[in-house]
């Protein structure tokens, strides 16, 4: 059990510490952490497969595996990792954020050090090993360790459903300007046309791209750390200690929490499959690696569109309502892509603007939906348990991640894609256009059915909440 106060006055914490009013610098902060995050987590979630495929020449059905397996670690690490900083003693420097300081270099560095390019020389069980130890390093402890605690903080910067509407945009701003970065210089940088005209990779550009991202996530961490502050303070009652069983018959009854779960699993899916594809579409489809760059800007551009509008429609139509809309919106253009087997890159861009628009409202949203479940999940158990419920999120996050992964690799080979050839036959390409705008077409239709009919947290039922939690710390 746990008793919350909170203002937004300038206060002290229970260690000393002056707190400053929630303001823009927060929004800035928080947009940087995710900013840091995708550094690495965009970047492997678009190029890592690409990187095992095209320069240690690995198999897409080894990587699928690899991406799968890393996932029954994180089964155990993600929930670890959020029962620690739930019942772990806070730092002086707060709760969630005293983590961004701690990992921040070690997420950097194991990050980095998955992409170096002379591993291409190693024989074949040894590039197998490389890809294990630093793939397991990164995903499932250090990015674990700062990516639960980092989302975990926005339910204590602020209790306000404004406030938290705003963090969520600004996380997806940054997570937006982190893909146009990635999605603009990335293949600029590590893709070539041969004397051939076939597409192909330049491995050290790999490597030295790896680097620079990493320096620059060190960064916006410490930008992430400096801005932010906690302000809801969780005096923790003396009681007995929760169990693990109890603690997944809590979770299991969190409906919101299941379905968001779904959701997030199905669209982290089409999502990121969608965008690992496009590096094979254009590569292979479109024969033009270089106009990905563009399509990236025109894809990011839609959800940029759309931030400055994304608090009001949230507080005018509900975060339930407003997401089904846009996850629908989506599901039909990608379909409409699928059906008309587009030759043309700019009819291609077109839609794919229309779709991103749909996915934007979406994602910008979905951080604030994680801050109204903690307030679910402490109502109906009585229990404030921030870490945990984030931790059970980001599980689903990272399986969806793994399912695009570990599916994208057995697709690849299912559809006969020859990692070692310079080019694939006309039939292999059309497989690929199919695989990269079918899947998100029905995933984005399937995301929708999941909020719509099974996440019951309507605008009216989160005012209800946010209410009866305002009159306890009152109390």
């Amino acid at each position: 059990m746990s008793e919350m106060t909170d203002d937004k006055k300038n206060r002290k914490t229970d260690c000393g510490n002056e707190v400053r009013p929630f303001g823009i610098r927060d929004k800035i902060g928080y947009m940087f952490g995710d900013f840091g995050n995708d550094f690495s987590f965009i970047f492997a979630s678009n190029y890592l497969m690409v990187f095992y495929t095209k320069v240690l020449g690995l198999s897409g059905f080894v990587v699928g595996l690899l991406f799968l397996g890393a996932r029954f670690v994180d089964a155990f690490t993600d929930v670890t990792m959020g029962r620690i900083v739930d019942h772990m003693q806070p730092a002086r420097d707060g709760r969630f954020r005293a983590w961004i300081r701690r990992m921040c270099i070690p997420v950097a560095v194991s990050s980095t050090i998955m992409y170096l390019y002379f591993v291409q020389d190693w024989v074949y069980w040894a590039k197998l090993v490389y890809v294990i130890i630093t793939y397991l390093l990164w995903s499932s402890f250090c990015y674990t360790a700062i990516n639960i605690p980092y989302g975990s903080m926005a339910s204590v910067i602020s209790s306000d459903l404004k406030d938290r509407a705003s963090l969520s945009t600004f996380r997806s701003i940054g997570a937006s300007l982190a893909g146009l970065v990635i999605g603009v210089l990335v293949p600029l940088i590590v893709y070539e046309t041969d004397a051939a005209g076939n597409q192909v990779v330049k491995p050290v550009q790999f490597t030295l791209t790896a680097v620079v991202f990493g320096i620059l996530a060190v960064g916006c961490y410490v930008l992430c750390y400096m801005f932010c502050q906690e302000r809801v303070v969780f005096h923790k009652k003396n009681a007995k200690k929760e169990s693990i069983r109890e603690m997944l018959k809590g979770l299991g009854k969190n409906r919101p929490l299941l379905a968001l779960v779904c959701a997030a699993l199905v669209l982290l899916l089409a999502t990121l499959m969608g965008q690992a594809m496009n590096n094979y579409l254009f590569l292979d489809y479109f024969k033009n690696a270089r106009a990905l760059s563009v399509v990236n800007v025109v894809g990011i551009g839609g959800t940029l569109l759309l931030a400055p509008f994304i608090s009001g429609i949230a507080a005018r139509f509900g975060k339930k309502e407003a997401g089904a809309v846009g996850m629908l919106g989506a599901g039909i253009v990608y379909l409409v892509l699928f059906f008309l087997r587009v030759k043309s890159i700019p009819l291609f861009m077109a839609l794919f603007f229309l779709g991103t628009l749909g996915t934007g409202l979406f994602n910008m949203i979905i951080w604030a939906f994680i801050t109204d479940i903690i307030d679910y999940q402490e109502i109906t158990t009585g229990r404030r348990e921030d870490g945990t419920v984030y931790a059970v999120y980001s599980f689903a996050r990272k399986v969806g991640q793994a399912l695009a992964g570990g599916l994208g690799g057995f697709v690849l080979t299912a559809i006969g894609y020859v990692s070692e050839a310079p080019s694939q036959t006309r039939e292999v390409a059309e497989r690929v256009y199919t695989t990269a705008t079918l899947i998100p077409g029905i995933c984005y239709l399937v995301v929708f059915l999941v909020i719509q009919f099974a996440y019951p947290l309507t605008r009216r039922e989160v005012e209800k909440n946010t209410k009866i939690l305002q009159e306890k710390r009152g109390s």
